[in-house]
């Protein structure tokens, strides 16, 4: 584990009581301040509080929450819909096709976001530090910089993955390397991301916090890349270029994109509360 002054800037004065995390990564930091109080520092709620509203001693919802919830709201209800019986049986292949590479640019932008938020969160601990707007960076010392970035990578495979599958008239073999490696890939992706998420809330390999909104929101998370990567195993192709477990591969994206749904909705209770622990 870093060194906690590698990780935040902090007052010289103020005393580090403990230190958690997983792995080289910092999430949870306990200072004593001169005057005897506590202050604690976590990573998450350093990225999703709102500077200003810390700094007023008010509870707000940041903007970019509500862009990022309704995000990946309507990109898990795009993937909900698009794996529906009554729905793929009531459109064309190609419709639902759309619907499904739609949904994947809504969870790209999403995604993207996250990251930005990740590249402009402060390293100063002191609350109402303002945040910068940052398109980009590199920040290997933070668990959510290596979290966000890895999911935005799988969200890109996605992408390909929906995109390639518009196009009905592959084979076998070229199904397999232009739709379902891709799919594949982002799986993998999203479940390496949706594990470094909840190492970050647990502040450690693993822990139950049932009374933390972003202990279920990355338990969701983690639930709904289990549940795709089901699906992207169901739904490798065969001859003829059929999927080999329609059924399950249907099942698998449904369920996962209804937990990144109730996950997405939790994203602002989240930003109204201030966690334990």
């Amino acid at each position: 584990m870093r060194s906690v002054r590698d990780v935040v800037s902090a007052p010289e004065d103020w005393l580090v009581e403990s230190v958690r995390g997983f792995g080289p990564f910092t999430t949870r930091i306990e200072f004593r301040l001169p005057d005897g109080s506590r202050r604690v520092w976590r990573s998450r709620r350093q990225r999703k509080a709102d500077p200003a509203a810390v700094a007023a001693g008010r509870r707000a919802v940041p903007r970019r929450t509500w862009w990022i919830a309704a995000l990946f709201a309507v990109g898990s209800t795009c993937f909900a819909l698009g794996s529906m019986p009554p729905y793929f049986n009531a459109v064309s292949a190609r419709v639902d096709g759309l619907t499904f590479f739609v949904g994947s640019i809504f969870f790209t932008t999403a995604s993207y976001l996250c990251f930005a938020e990740v590249a402009g969160t402060p390293d100063d601990v002191g609350p109402g530090t303002p945040r910068r707007l940052r398109l980009l960076s590199i920040r290997p010392h933070r668990i959510d910089w290596w979290a966000t970035s890895v999911q935005l990578v799988g969200t890109v495979f996605f992408n390909i993955t929906t995109f390639t599958a518009l196009h009905d008239d592959w084979d076998a073999t070229r199904a397999n390397h232009l739709v379902w490696l891709p799919d594949a890939a982002g799986s993998v992706c999203f479940l390496v991301s949706s594990y470094l998420a909840w190492a970050e809330v647990c502040h450690g390999a693993g822990r139950l916090k049932f009374r933390d909104v972003s202990w279920w929101i990355v338990v969701l998370n983690l639930a709904g890349s289990v549940f795709f990567g089901v699906s992207a195993v169901a739904s490798k192709f065969v001859a003829q270029g059929e999927v080999r477990n329609l059924q399950l591969t249907n099942a698998g994206t449904w369920l996962g994109a209804v937990c990144f749904l109730a996950g997405a909705v939790l994203l602002v209770p989240e930003a109204r509360r201030t966690p334990e622990g």
